[in-house]
């Protein structure tokens, strides 16, 4: 099922020299496979519609973050989707980045463009020489322009190592710098139709299309908006001379993909666009690849059963999850913790009733970011809770609320935390006081490595001197263990624990 709207913008002095082109677009895939399988039978039925139509140019391209953590056979699948779909050209986004150790095995996979126009790389990194600025794509004698960009919060985005080191990004201004000169490079060779692959999210998208000029599409990511149609002030813009400017992006997690349908003048001016988003789940799983994605990820454990389950969310990072209560519960069960703490980017899918095997897992839980045991102040819990509920305004909702275990606690829409209790081993409730909570009482929490080592802002939460334990595992492996000592199929249930509030 497409949704889409066709725009006339301007629609005079229209000559039968016009361009026309179809763009199949994807963003922020985050590894998700199963999707990636649905994604491939849509891109097979795009290139199925315009097999026959001679007069239009049909690209395919990708604004980042298709790979997610650290992986491998999550990023390897990820790399032969974008193969398959036939991307020819991909931003980068900062996912891309997550797998520091091996992505010297991942770079020479990639056979398609990698571009960023706002980094410089050292010649020490295996990235050096395998990014470019941007490249020109010909199609039926036309020229289009690509630029591409990585996201600005970088380094908030990814772990310490050996990208603070090797790689620097530009900020604001000189980012928006960088376009405007690979634009005005891109013009002089007499390409007047430039789009641009953004991860720098939705709200510099519109800064871009203001302040730049040459750019006619920003195909974006990282913001995870989901932008249908085509509406003046929401995602059709002008430039600094006046042109239309389309701005589009398809959500999250491989749920939407995109089709953009434009007609461009013989200056290179939009003239008529049509902007779909489909939905994955409305494709069924691509029957070949998925038979290459069960082959790399190899034999498929079947761990348990759930007997029942919630629908996934609308709104992924701020509102309650029962499925994360669940894999939180499980953590805590498993590894006999005052507290656990799951952050909500950490969940990129749901159960579904059914069994629960190794792809399903590694689909909820892609990052596979390891388990710290820490001993953390009340404080410190306190203000952690409260800076993740700052999520509900901050822009894109980043990085979004905690999911927890142990504790449960009350937050208003307009992200102030009202109460929190927590709950003991025994099902005491204990309630905590937030306005002055204690510096002498501690609990021993399991939180990931990312968070522990105050990423994302969460300074609060890097306390090396109290590590109690690194565990060599994720919490998948929680799941697992808790799945096959379950007698009978599980029930996942919202229970209440985290309760929004609305704001008057």
């Amino acid at each position: 099922m497409l949704k889409g709207q066709t725009e006339m913008i301007n629609p005079i002095n229209q000559t039968n020299n016009n361009v026309k082109t179809s763009i199949f677009y994807i963003n922020d895939y985050h590894g998700k496979s199963i999707n990636m399988e649905r994604t491939v039978t849509a891109a097979n039925a795009f290139d199925s519609l315009n097999k026959d139509k001679q007069d239009v140019d049909t690209l395919k391209l990708s604004s980042g973050d298709i790979m997610i953590g650290e992986d491998f056979k999550t990023n390897q699948l990820a790399v032969m989707f974008q193969k398959k779909l036939g991307i020819t050209s991909s931003a980068i986004g900062n996912h891309e980045y997550d797998m520091q150790d091996r992505i010297t095995a991942i770079l020479p996979q990639i056979n398609y463009n990698l571009l960023s126009s706002n980094i410089k790389i050292s010649p020490q990194s295996p990235w050096y020489n395998k990014v470019q600025a941007s490249v020109v794509e010909e199609h039926n004698g036309h020229k289009y322009g690509i630029i591409g960009t990585t996201p600005i919060d970088l380094y908030k985005r990814s772990k310490e190592g050996s990208v603070q080191k090797e790689i620097s990004v530009d900020k604001v201004k000189e980012t928006v710098q960088d376009i405007q000169k690979e634009a005005n490079k891109l013009q002089k060779q007499g390409i007047n139709k430039i789009i641009l692959l953004s991860h720098l999210g939705y709200t510099l998208d519109k800064i871009i299309a203001n302040q730049t000029q040459g750019i006619d599409v920003i195909l974006g990511g990282h913001s995870h908006d989901l932008l249908f149609d085509v509406k003046e002030g929401e995602n059709l813009f002008y430039s600094k001379t006046g042109e239309p400017v389309i701005i589009t992006q398809a959500g999250r997690d491989g749920k939407n993909f995109g089709i953009l349908n434009l007609e461009f003048d013989s200056k290179g001016v939009i003239k008529k666009v049509q902007n779909n988003i489909g939905q994955t789940r409305d494709f069924k799983r691509y029957t070949p690849i998925k038979y290459i994605f069960d082959k790399v990820f190899g034999n498929r454990e079947t761990y348990g059963y759930i007997n029942s389950a919630p629908q996934p969310l609308t709104h992924d990072l701020i509102e309650p999850n029962p499925h994360a209560y669940f894999i939180a519960d499980c953590v805590r069960k498993d590894l006999n913790a005052d507290i656990v703490i799951l952050p909500s980017s950490n969940m990129r899918g749901y159960f579904e009733p059914g069994k629960v095997d190794t792809r399903i897992l590694t689909d909820i839980m892609p990052f596979k970011n390891k388990l710290y045991r820490v001993k953390y102040s009340e404080k410190e819990i306190v203000d952690s809770l409260k800076l993740a509920a700052q999520s509900f305004t901050n822009i894109a909702n980043k990085p979004g609320i905690f999911y927890t275990s142990g504790l449960k606690y009350s937050v208003t829409t307009n992200g102030k935390i009202k109460s929190i209790e927590y709950i003991t081993s025994k099902g005491k409730t204990v309630k905590i006081n937030i306005n002055k909570p204690r510096t002498d009482k501690f609990y021993e929490t399991v939180i990931n490595d990312y968070c522990a080592m105050g990423n994302d802002g969460f300074h609060m939460m890097n306390q090396p001197d109290r590590i109690i334990k690194k565990y060599s595992f994720d919490a998948t492996k929680c799941v697992k263990e808790i799945l096959q000592k379950s007698p009978q199929p599980i029930d996942i249930k919202d229970d209440g624990r985290i309760k929004i509030i609305e704001n008057n």
